[in-house]
Parts: structure tokens; C-alpha cells; sequence
């Protein structure tokens, strides 16, 4: 269960890759979702709900009639959440305590990770 600061961080997360997506949506379309116009080259075939392993934000990828939506708004995110989770098996390898990692993922990341999240973690 997430407490009240790890729910308002995905809260904002959701809010702020959400806007992101929507925005480069319009872009890639040439037009807001339901506009008409000459310039439109492609039409909004609804979206799809993502859901990430930390915190979990919901995000709508927009879908494409012909499947032509793209975007690199993950890509460092992807390589930076690897390498935080390399870095927390090779820890626990080496004997570091679990409440020694919780203490340092939090001062990386800024939020905390319980000491059953890191060994689940850890496990995968």
C-alpha cells in the first residue's frame, strides 16, 4: 500500500506523462483529438493503460488507426530504472542490509522503498 507522498508523486506523474503524451499526440496528428482539419494527417483511435512497476502513474498512450504513435519520453527513464535496479541486486549481493539500500535509494531517488519492495526487487 502507498502512503499519502508516494500517491500525490504518482499522482503528478500521471498528470505531468499524461499532458506529455497528449501533447505529442496532437503534434504527430496535426490536430487536437475530434478536430477537423485539412492538415490532419491520421485520427485517434482511442488509448491504452500502462502501468509501471514503481508507483504505478496510469498513462493513456494514444493509438493511431494505423499504429504510427511514437515517442522517446521513456527511453532514459527505462536505461536510468535498470541501472537503479542493477545497482540494488548488486548491493544485496555484496551483504548490504536491506534497510541500507531502503536508506540509499532514498537519497537517489528521493522517495523510499520499504524493505520488502527492495527484496522483492532484489528477487526479480
Amino acid at each position: 500500500m502507498l502512503g499519502k507522498r508516494e500517491e500525490a508523486v504518482t499522482k503528478l506523474l500521471e498528470q505531468v506523462f499524461n499532458s506529455v503524451l497528449q501533447a505529442q499526440a496532437t503534434e504527430q496528428l496535426n490536430a487536437e483529438p475530434c478536430e477537423r482539419s485539412d492538415e490532419r494527417t491520421m485520427y485517434w483511435n482511442g488509448s491504452r493503460t500502462l502501468a509501471t512497476r514503481v508507483g504505478s502513474p496510469l498513462l493513456h498512450m494514444p493509438k493511431f488507426g494505423d499504429g504510427t504513435f511514437s515517442t522517446d519520453l521513456f527511453s532514459s527513464y527505462q536505461r536510468s530504472e535498470q541501472a537503479l535496479l542493477l545497482n540494488l541486486m548488486e548491493m544485496a549481493i555484496q551483504g548490504v542490509s536491506t534497510r541500507k539500500i531502503s536508506e540509499i535509494t532514498e537519497t537517489l531517488c528521493g522517495t523510499s522503498f520499504s524493505k520488502s519492495t527492495v527484496s522483492a526487487l532484489c528477487e526479480q
